[in-house]
């Protein structure tokens, strides 16, 4: 791609604007914790790689992030002080098949289902995606993973049609399921699923360039792919996001209200409370997977639930700028 420049990170001082307060405490929280201007690129203290390995789940396999994440647990005893990680963006490869799918593990929950698949798909389309390493790290590990896979391209995949099937059989709101039908369906082609997945504290001044790289893919996909069937694939109308959230326990006996001033949802990602308000249609479902995340003694009233979210892709760029607005200046 003529147009594609070479992948890197930057770091970005943000302001807060007018979202949850816990999406504001997220990235405030990164913030104090001193992601500063060292050669464009942020620092993360040692204790946060160690926190946030395997996007906040259990992970009860043996693979190069968890011993990293070990290592750096184990370390954070003796040592605690700031250390240097310097996020670089790289194009997907299939060295990265074990460090993506740590990160996908619980993305359709703990459903048993073709992940192995999934990630040869992700990874089969270097042109548009990014994975996320720590510069000169010897054990490669993968931070970040993002991507665009048009559902129709795709269709006959056996983990596409899991997936598929999976989000129909969850969807328990008619009116929604009916809409869900069509788009997996007669307009499978216009659907581009969004997949965005990483270790918890990873410093949020990395979401806008992160992002943006992403659409900017997309775009010029549409022109520089060696085929027009290819180049069609990524003319999105849609978007479809597959995420999680967290909803206070006590929401429906109380009518939708809670009190003691605790908000009713928690978005576990700050860009999902942006891809929601976005959204034309939304369901939600319980999650089953357990969670581990650094805020457990604030989500104890909380149930963990699925978020599935359809954007329309002209929406995009309002999305990008509202992104900025949470985590710049």
């Amino acid at each position: 791609m003529p147009r594609k420049p070479k992948k890197h990170s930057h770091s970005l001082r943000h302001r807060l604007v007018t979202f949850s307060p816990f999406a504001r405490s997220k990235a405030m929280a990164t913030r104090n914790r001193g992601a500063t201007k060292v050669i464009e690129k942020p620092k993360l203290q040692n204790k946060d790689l160690a926190t946030s390995s395997f996007n906040g789940f259990k992970n009860n396999g043996k693979d190069k992030t968890q011993q990293s994440g070990s290592s750096a647990s184990s370390d954070d005893e003796e040592f605690e002080g700031d250390v240097q990680a310097d996020f670089v963006f790289f194009d997907p490869k299939p060295s990265d098949f074990h460090g993506v799918k740590v990160l996908l593990q619980t993305y359709l929950d703990n459903l048993q289902w073709d992940l192995s698949g999934f990630v040869d798909l992700i990874l089969g389309q270097p042109t548009v995606g990014t994975v996320v390493k720590i510069e000169n790290d010897e054990d490669d590990a993968v931070y970040s993973v993002v991507s665009a896979l048009n559902l129709g391209r795709y269709k006959d995949s056996k983990c596409v049609l899991e997936l598929k099937d999976y989000l129909l059989k969850v969807c328990r709101d008619m009116d929604v399921k009916g809409k869900l039908k069509s788009l997996v369906g007669e307009h499978v082609q216009d659907v581009g699923l969004l997949v965005s997945q990483r270790v918890v504290n990873l410093p949020p001044q990395l979401l806008p360039p992160l992002y943006n790289g992403l659409f900017d893919e997309v775009e010029w996909a549409t022109e520089d792919e060696p085929t027009e069937e290819l180049q069609s694939s990524f003319r999105f109308k849609f978007y479809l996001i597959i995420s999680k959230i967290y909803k206070h326990k006590s929401a429906d006996q109380n009518g939708g209200t809670v009190k003691n001033g605790e908000e009713t949802l928690i978005y576990n990602r700050p860009e999902d409370e942006i891809f929601f308000m976005l959204s034309s249609w939304s369901f939600s479902f319980p999650s089953h997977a357990q969670q581990v995340t650094a805020n457990e003694m604030q989500l104890k009233n909380y149930r963990p639930m699925g978020l599935v979210m359809v954007v329309e892709a002209s929406k995009i760029s309002s999305f990008r700028k509202q992104l900025h607005s949470l985590i710049d200046e």
